[in-house]
């Protein structure tokens, strides 16, 4: 009995096998999606180089909304449908699910090297079974956690990054770049993803866009425009998260995820400048602690207990 697991962004799609409730190792398999016309090309190959074993259930974690079965990815031109890939793999169970779900679904099982403590909280906080995953990277978008009766938890799906900027963040980004250029930053993923860190510093320093590895390259090489750039987008993204430690409550950990997550990691204390720089209900962000999710295999394994 085997299960098709796959995490699929806008750059790269990730497939595996899981037997046994344990995802094998052996099979994980990277593909570039710029190399397939679609999806279902992809799961061809996979279940060609795999030598088309017999897969009874499927999850898809993917990097765009899903409602009704169906889903697209945000920053590709591909499309999934549930009954489709029911019958492309002869699964009697297939499941669709965003990939901050999938990650929502991860929170319980990652430890070690796979998670890091970026920011503790006091041991003798309040408690209320309550996660939330923040994810950063080609996009933006949040999954809440919440712990059930049993031990089982639920992972919330939402769309956060096409919500419109809150006016705090806008005004601290006008004051930086100016009121004329912060209109662009219309919406959070525009603001908190790889290309709002391109353009927040093209903006901050009246130069063409780049990407933002490279700009991170040149912060680690003490690129002062660069490492200006990096310290006030971590203040930044701290208030963005003051903002969604009281929509959403995560005493038990906010985990941050994907490229831009990592790299804010490295400027946590310009990032808990941000997190703490309101008074206000400011027990709440106080009393959560920050994680990062480092583990690769992470989404894959919240497939796997998607299907649990």
């Amino acid at each position: 009995m085997a299960m098709l697991l796959g995490d699929v962004g806008g750059t790269n799609a990730r497939l595996a096998i899981a037997r046994n409730g344990v995802i094998d190792d052996n099979t994980v398999t990277r593909f570039r999606g710029d190399d397939f016309a679609s999806f279902d090309d992809v799961v061809r190959r996979f279940q060609k180089d795999q030598d088309q074993p017999r897969i009874t259930s499927v999850c898809i974690a993917v990097a765009g909304p899903v409602s009704g079965g169906k889903a697209s990815l945000t920053n590709r031109d591909w499309d999934f449908d549930e009954h489709r890939l029911a019958r492309l793999t002869d699964a009697d169970h297939v499941r669709l699910i965003n990939d901050l779900t999938a990650l929502g679904y991860a929170t319980p099982s990652l430890s070690g090297d796979g998670l890091a403590v970026l920011r503790e909280a006091p041991e003798d906080r309040a408690r209320n079974g309550q996660a939330l995953v923040v994810g950063l990277g080609t996009g933006f978008n949040v999954c809440a956690v919440r712990a059930l009766p049993g031990g089982a938890i639920t992972a919330m799906e939402a769309e956060e990054g096409h919500t419109h900027l809150p006016a705090n963040i806008w005004q601290r980004l006008s004051e930086t770049v100016g009121a004329e250029a912060a209109r662009a930053f219309t919406s959070t993923e525009e603001t908190f993803s790889g290309r709002g860190l391109s353009r927040f510093h093209a903006a901050r320093t009246g130069t063409d866009p780049v990407p933002g590895e490279r700009i991170a390259r040149a912060a680690e090489a003490g690129d002062p425009q660069a490492v200006a750039t990096y310290d006030l987008f971590a203040e930044m993204v701290g208030l963005m998260c003051r903002e969604l430690t009281l929509h959403f409550m995560p005493l038990e950990g906010l985990y941050l995820a994907g490229s831009v997550g990592r790299s804010i990691a490295d400027r946590i204390d310009r990032f808990s400048t941000g997190l703490l720089s309101q008074p206000f209900m400011r027990h709440i962000p106080e009393n959560t602690p920050i994680f990062l999710i480092r583990d690769d295999m992470a989404a894959l394994q919240g497939c796997l207990a998607a299907l649990s």
